[in-house]
């Protein structure tokens, strides 16, 4: 499938989507959402695929927000609605994909931008790169669940500050704060969060998605995560993976993983 602002290669298990709107900065517009949204549940279908990473084009932003131009005269229930879509429609979509999608941040990630990097289930950074929600300096609250994702990443309190002062936070202030799980030089984030997916790509796929789905019931109003857990224990049972695995492990040879 072609898309007007994503490039996509797939190597070896391991699929990058690229947005890819240089000029804009990389912001995310509704047809970039909607790229990305059909192309992160292709690939989620995608048996050739074990992980997804999703990164900028260029070397100056990952993504810098939202396209303001496209909302700028919404109305009180038109702005609501741009809200509960794109939460839908692509940051739910991403946080709960039985799949690991890593966020490989190449420079500004602010406002919507950022929340698209919190979607993922990590974040590794460049040194170069830039992170904050300034919605407040617009009239405006996060709209695609940074309110949510950020404490749950930073703590309430710096989550407060930051979404308060709209100040942008450094890579490394990022680390610090738990934001993100790597800073490295911006001509090795590929290959780094390359070499993060080729380790996971290692392991039991099944058992992944259990794992993914285990944590974040933890962060789910409603969810038991430790009823969650249990049950996604015993269902890898159930599977050849665990199988392959446990063999593998009393053979001492490495286990061959088919996702069954």
């Amino acid at each position: 499938m072609n898309y007007e602002n994503l490039l996509i290669s797939i190597e070896e298990k391991i699929a990058t989507v690229t947005i890819n709107r240089p000029t804009k900065l990389n912001a995310l517009n509704k047809a970039t959402i909607s790229d990305l949204s059909k192309a992160v549940k292709l690939l989620g279908k995608n048996d050739d695929v074990r992980v997804i990473i999703i990164t900028g084009s260029g070397e100056k932003a990952f993504v810098a927000g939202a396209d303001i131009s496209e909302f700028a005269n919404y109305t009180i229930v038109e702005g609501a609605q741009l809200a509960a879509e794109g939460q839908e429609t692509l940051f739910d979509l991403i946080e709960n994909l039985k799949k690991p999608v890593i966020a490989a941040v190449n420079g500004f990630a602010l406002g919507g931008g950022l929340e698209l990097a919190m979607a993922c289930h990590f974040r590794v950074a460049s040194d170069n790169a830039k992170m904050g929600l300034p919605e407040v300096t617009l009239g405006l609250i996060p709209g695609y669940g940074g309110t949510q994702r950020l404490p749950q990443l930073v703590g309430k309190g710096r989550a407060m500050e930051m979404i308060m002062t709209a100040a942008m936070i450094s890579a490394e202030e990022a680390k610090q704060y738990g934001l993100v799980n790597h800073v490295v030089p911006q001509a090795e984030l590929l290959d780094f969060t390359t070499g993060i997916a080729q380790k996971i790509i290692k392991n039991a796929p099944f058992a992944i998605a259990k794992a993914i789905k285990a944590i974040n019931a933890n962060y789910t109003d409603g969810k038991n995560g430790f009823d969650t857990e249990i049950k996604s224990f015993g269902k890898c049972f159930g599977t050849q993976d665990f199988k392959e695995g446990t063999t593998a492990f009393l053979e001492k040879r490495k286990a061959e993983f088919t996702g069954k």
